[in-house]
C-alpha cells in the first residue's frame, strides 16, 4: 500500500544526483593579511570556501593547508606543517589549531582543495610580529597619555586666551614638546 504512492511520483520529481564539479575555486574567508603577535600566541585561523563553476558551495571537498618548512611559519597540532580538513556543507573548511612558531616575519599558508580529479589552490599571506605592533595601530599606552596631557594644555591655554576680558594686549604663548625617547614595553 505503501509503494503505490511512489510509484505514481513522475520521474522528474524525483531526487536527481548531483553532478561533480567541472571547476573548483577557493575563496579566502578569514585570515588573508593577519599579523599574529608571538607573544599572544594565538594564530587567527585561515578559513576557505570551497565553489564550483557557478560559486556554489561544495561540501565535501578535500582541502589541504600547507606550512612553510622553515622561518616564521608555525605548525599545526603535533607540530606539523601539514593538515587535511573536509569542506562542511558551506563549502568551508578552516585550519583549527595552528600554533604559532618562535621567529617574526611574513609567511605563507598553500590551500589546495580537490573533489575528484578537479583541483584548486591559492595562498594565504600572513605574518608574526614580535610585541604591540599586532595588537592595532602600534601605539603606546605612553604616548597617548602624552597626547593627551599636551592636547589638555592646548585647551587650557586656548580657554584662558579667548577668555581674557577687555583688554586688547594678548600674550603669545608657545608650548613645544620635550624630547621623547622610545623604550622596551614595561
Amino acid at each position: 500500500m505503501l509503494l503505490c504512492p511512489l510509484l505514481a511520483v513522475p520521474q522528474t520529481a524525483r531526487a536527481q544526483p548531483t553532478a561533480p564539479p567541472t571547476q573548483l575555486n577557493i575563496v579566502i574567508v578569514e585570515g588573508e593579511g593577519a599579523v599574529n603577535n608571538l607573544r599572544q600566541r594565538v594564530v587567527r585561523e585561515p578559513i576557505v570556501r570551497v565553489e564550483d563553476q557557478n560559486h556554489k558551495p561544495v561540501a565535501g571537498a578535500v582541502v589541504f593547508f600547507l606550512l612553510p618548512g622553515d622561518g616564521s611559519g608555525g605548525a599545526f597540532a603535533d607540530g606539523a606543517k601539514q593538515l587535511t580538513v573536509i569542506s562542511d556543507s558551506n563549502g568551508q573548511a578552516a585550519a583549527r589549531g595552528m600554533k604559532p612558531g618562535v621567529k617574526a616575519g611574513q609567511y605563507q599558508i598553500r590551500v589546495t582543495a580537490s573533489v575528484g580529479t578537479v583541483t584548486a589552490s591559492a595562498t594565504i599571506s600572513q605574518a608574526f610580529v614580535a610585541g604591540a605592533a599586532a595588537g592595532g595601530a602600534g601605539i603606546s599606552g605612553k604616548w597617548i597619555a602624552i597626547l593627551a596631557v599636551a592636547g589638555g594644555v592646548a585647551a587650557g591655554v586656548a580657554i584662558a586666551l579667548t577668555r581674557g576680558g577687555g583688554s586688547t594686549a594678548s600674550t603669545a604663548t608657545a608650548l613645544s614638546p620635550g624630547s621623547a625617547t622610545v623604550g622596551a614595553p614595561h
